[in-house]
């Protein structure tokens, strides 16, 4: 059969089922990373999409008849499926997931053992060239493998509450938004387990995979005018929101001001530093003022790194680092094996509220009131390099890296114009020292992309 090999992303395996991705094409996606990570024993887990169980099915079958053992983690978020790779005794795992992509999409993240990330650099991309060359055979099994299904949700839920005082979480009211996935499920155990005085109001909390109200994705203002429109309407002191696989969070403050990733990351950085002191911390070039200068005056060491969330993960790793965060709201914790949590942030988020008795728009004031940034813009185009490379030319007097993508930074201002790894985009972040100059420097570069000039 022949396979879009489009469907192959950076991180993981992401496309529209039936057509481009189904049954058929998750069983040889599993053949080829068997044949290349010769796992012993796996995790297995899907998200809430409706194709989910099914191509679960496919694929704990082809592990089976290899040979290999599964233990069967269910419907889980993409988070719980990190956890269990690294708790478990496993040597990998796969979970079934298109994360935020509509209802329509598909796919498979992996893991390798210690829940190390599988990306096109560690595995992802010999797996695509031995289904592309169907170079699938693999050594006949003498016996078959062994399915044990496994209940990870209170292992889970203790690890997350670990990075905190939980007696210590003081009564608020909480908007949580789950965007149809699993994590107002976990939440409302969290609240059962520990009986924590948390007034919250749920949206979009019983799990859907048909996404009644559109892609499950936080950053689309759809979805997060009605998240805003609840914190005003309910006055709850704040609010979280994650896509529906669960593993990015997003906040606003009690009014209603979106907190974007990047200023999350300062906060958090804040706190983890007076943790672990002088330790290392990874952020993404995309915006990086206001992070690096608070690591620094924390005493930390800020290093940037590509985005995407298995490349975060391993340069963590390689550099011991603790914590790290990506203006698209993933956050990256040591003790959880490197990968990213959307729970311990809501948590460390709630017990700063009691610890220093102020507000979320407070802990976020030191960075929005100093540093101006005009938020992602999105830009479809076929000609992304071209217009990287007239940026570039048009930007050379100013200090240029090529760490992701092209930043360019300035004394008052900078940028980073990069490809989507994920979609067919070319993707604009500007920060500057006034609001003023961010506004003047984004209409010359949209201006600039959309040629204009």
């Amino acid at each position: 059969m022949n396979i879009n090999s489009s469907i192959f992303k950076s991180y993981d395996v992401r496309g529209i089922y039936p057509t481009d991705f189904n049954e058929e094409i998750a069983e040889k996606i599993t053949k080829a990373y068997i044949k290349i990570l010769t796992p012993k024993k796996v995790v297995l887990g899907h998200d809430v999409r409706k194709s989910g169980e099914s191509l679960h099915a496919s694929i704990m079958n082809t592990f089976v008849e290899s040979g290999v053992d599964v233990l069967d983690i269910g419907l889980v978020s993409t988070d719980m499926f990190y956890f269990a790779v690294g708790k478990l005794e496993t040597d990998g795992g796969i979970t079934v997931s298109a994360s935020h992509n509509p209802a329509e999409y598909n796919g498979m993240n992996f893991c390798k053992k210690n829940a190390e990330p599988v990306s096109s650099e560690t595995g992802l991309n010999k797996i695509k060239e031995l289904i592309l060359n169907d170079n699938l055979e693999l050594p006949a099994s003498a016996k078959k493998g062994i399915i044990e299904k496994r209940d990870i949700m209170d292992d889970f839920i203790k690890s997350v509450v670990s990075f905190v005082d939980i007696k210590n979480i003081k009564p608020v009211k909480l908007v949580a938004n789950a965007n149809f996935g699993v994590d107002a499920v976990i939440l409302k155990k969290i609240i059962q387990i520990y009986n924590l005085p948390l007034d919250v109001i749920y949206l979009n909390d019983i799990p859907d995979g048909t996404f009644p109200k559109g892609p499950p994705n936080p950053l689309l203002p759809e979805n997060r005018n009605e998240f805003l429109d609840l914190i005003k309407k309910t006055k709850a002191d704040l609010g979280v929101s994650w896509d529906a696989d669960g593993d990015r969070c997003f906040f606003a403050d009690e009014n209603a001001n979106f907190i974007e990733g990047y200023f999350t990351t300062a906060i958090l950085a804040n706190e983890v530093l007076k943790k672990y002191p002088g330790a290392k911390i990874i952020i993404d070039p995309r915006l990086i003022w206001a992070t690096t200068d608070i690591i620094k005056q924390c005493g930390g060491v800020p290093i940037i790194s590509k985005a995407g969330m298995t490349i975060i993960a391993a340069r963590m790793k390689q550099e011991d680092a603790v914590f790290a965060g990506e203006m698209s709201s993933h956050f990256y914790f040591k003790e959880n094996f490197y990968r990213d949590n959307g729970l311990i942030p809501l948590f460390l988020i709630l017990e700063m509220l009691q610890k220093y008795n102020t507000t979320l728009s407070k802990l976020a004031e030191p960075f929005t009131s100093k540093y101006f940034i005009t938020g992602e813009l999105n830009f479809e185009t076929e000609k992304k390099d071209e217009i990287i490379n007239l940026a570039e030319e048009k930007y050379k007097d100013g200090k240029v890296e090529h760490i992701d993508g092209l930043s360019v930074e300035y004394n008052d201002w900078r940028f980073n114009l990069r490809k989507s790894n994920t979609e067919p985009l070319l993707r604009l972040n500007l920060e500057a020292k006034t609001k003023e100059l961010v506004d003047l420097k984004k209409q010359e570069l949209v201006k600039l992309i959309q040629g204009e000039n």
